[in-house]
């Protein structure tokens, strides 16, 4: 008689499906039907809020915590919630101290994937993203799809207190920090405690010294890529953002909305101690140096 077989361990799943185009195989059809939506550019899942579409329901899940506020993944370390699992698993690094992505041209080491993905593109300086606008190339499609937005003026991020836009998530979330006074990112080196993770991240290199971003054009470095990036702009005397109500133009959007404040009258710093607003944080310190 014969013996039962056993089943083999580590037996790779059949991928039955093929995408036509490229041939990559999966093991599902509904895997391979998202595949497709990417090669045509196929969005069907939309958002009821503002409109933007994704290629799937998952997306589009994750994008609608943005309106709902949802934070469903709590660190166990210190409380905070996150709208992404990814976010929490990076901000735990924080805690442990992992960097285990390493670059291979410097050595410098990352919390994440992403973060070290986007490190290299300073060795290799490729710019794979371009505007069809106005022809401005980036290293990340992300960084493209904010910038398109001083073209169309769209601001997606919507303050729930004071009704303030915005263009880009972390400068809704640094906004937020405004009204919630939270602060959740301590460094390990001094103790200071920061309010978003990406300023933790650049008060960081003030201890290392580590200035990672190289202007092409007079080889000052900086600490952060977007400071790089309003550097070159002298170069190219490039400013892309214009005042709405003026007309007047400056290198950032940092730069813009201080401006803006001027016909606006919006001051979003306050004291907490006799509730006087200020337009700027920098007179918000001076005041209460008093």
């Amino acid at each position: 008689m014969s013996s039962p077989q056993t089943k083999q361990k580590g037996t790779k799943k059949p991928k039955p499906h093929r995408c036509q185009q490229c041939k990559k195989e999966f093991i599902s059809r509904s895997a391979l039907m998202t595949h497709q939506r990417i090669q045509t550019g196929e969005k069907p899942y939309s958002c009821d809020q503002c409109g933007t579409t994704f290629t799937t329901s998952g997306h589009l899940k994750r994008h609608q915590r943005i309106h709902t506020g949802e934070k469903p993944y709590s660190c166990d370390q210190c409380g905070v919630t996150f709208a992404q699992s990814g976010s929490l698993k990076g901000h735990q690094r924080i805690h442990t101290g992992e960097k285990s992505y390493s670059c291979d041209q410097c050595g410098t080491t990352f919390t994440t994937a992403g973060n070290l993905k986007r490190h290299q593109g300073i060795h290799t300086g490729e710019k794979p993203y371009s505007c069809d606008q106005c022809g401005e190339t980036f290293a990340r499609s992300g960084n493209l799809k904010v910038h398109q937005r001083i073209h169309t003026g769209e601001k997606p991020y919507s303050c729930e207190d004071c009704g303030q836009r915005f263009t880009q998530l972390n400068s809704y979330n640094t906004h937020r920090n405004i009204h919630t006074k939270e602060k959740i990112y301590p460094c390990q080196e001094c103790g200071k405690v920061f309010s978003s993770y990406d300023s933790y991240h650049r008060h960081e290199r003030i201890h290392t010294g580590v200035k990672e971003y190289q202007c092409q054009h007079c080889d000052k470095r900086f600490y952060t890529s977007s400071t790089l990036s309003v550097h070159e702009r002298i170069h190219t005397g490039v400013k892309e953002y214009q005042c709405q109500h003026c007309d007047k133009r400056f290198y950032s959007s940092s730069d813009l909305s201080r401006h803006e404040r001027i016909h606006t009258g919006h001051k979003p710093y306050c004291c907490d101690k006799c509730m006087k607003s200020f337009t700027r944080n920098s007179y918000l310190k001076k005041h209460k140096c008093v």
